[in-house]
């Protein structure tokens, strides 16, 4: 209608398409045509993610589903009747996992709870210097010791998850079958190990599951913990 935000969004994403080029170089094309061309920061945000993906729409993507998770404490306050699209399916309701992913079970009861296909992964934080507001000893310090930055797994919601999400904004993630726990969850986010900011956030404690990978053996195949 004005030809200023909406519309000037979808040419810049054509041009990224076509013509290959990164958003920003895309959007100054098009105001060194139409000055007054403004595309709002959440439309901005949309090409970010469009570039990154590739000028894709991949719905499988860790970029996308991170963004779509974020969208949903602005569409769904209450954090209630959340689209069923945005759980992963649960591992016990499929047959059979895919020889090319690892399933993740409890490592107390063996309950399948997720699938590497629904970790979301995020760029490592500064380690130590990201808590110094917390003043961190040094026998709490991570980097030149050996140990792992990253001690959880950030994941999209899984089905099982669902009744401890709705209508609260954070809380403990249980293992559905022993009840141990097995990490906590925000939607305003959480703090990783590594001192990375994930919002929002579903943490699984590395030390509570265990991977479980498929490897053929022969004509049969054989799961190897």
């Amino acid at each position: 209608q004005a030809g200023v935000s909406r519309s000037v969004a979808v040419v810049t994403a054509y041009l990224m398409k076509t013509e290959g080029l990164g958003w920003e170089e895309a959007y100054a094309a098009v105001r060194a045509a139409k000055p007054d061309a403004e595309v709002n920061p959440g439309f901005q945000g949309q090409l970010k993610l469009y570039e990154a993906m590739g000028c894709a729409v991949d719905s499988s993507s860790a970029l996308y589903k991170r963004y779509r998770l974020q969208m949903l404490t602005e569409r769904y306050p209450e954090l209630q009747d959340l689209p069923r699209e945005v759980f992963a399916v649960d591992p016990t309701s499929v047959c059979q996992t895919p020889n090319t992913e690892v399933l993740y079970r409890c490592r107390k009861c063996r309950r399948a709870l997720f699938r590497s296909s629904s970790i979301l992964s995020h760029t490592e934080g500064s380690g130590p210097t990201a808590f110094a507001h917390k003043r961190i000893t040094d026998s709490a310090q991570l980097c030149g010791d050996g140990r792992e930055k990253c001690t959880s797994y950030f994941t999209e919601p899984v089905q099982w998850m669902e009744p401890a999400l709705l209508g609260v904004m954070e809380g403990q993630l249980l293992c559905p079958k022993c009840t141990s726990k097995l990490g906590s969850f925000s939607w305003r986010g959480e703090q990783c190990s590594c001192g990375r900011w994930v919002t929002p956030a579903f943490q699984i404690h590395k030390s509570r599951v265990d991977e479980v990978r498929t490897l053929p053996v022969g004509n049969f195949q054989a799961a190897k913990t």
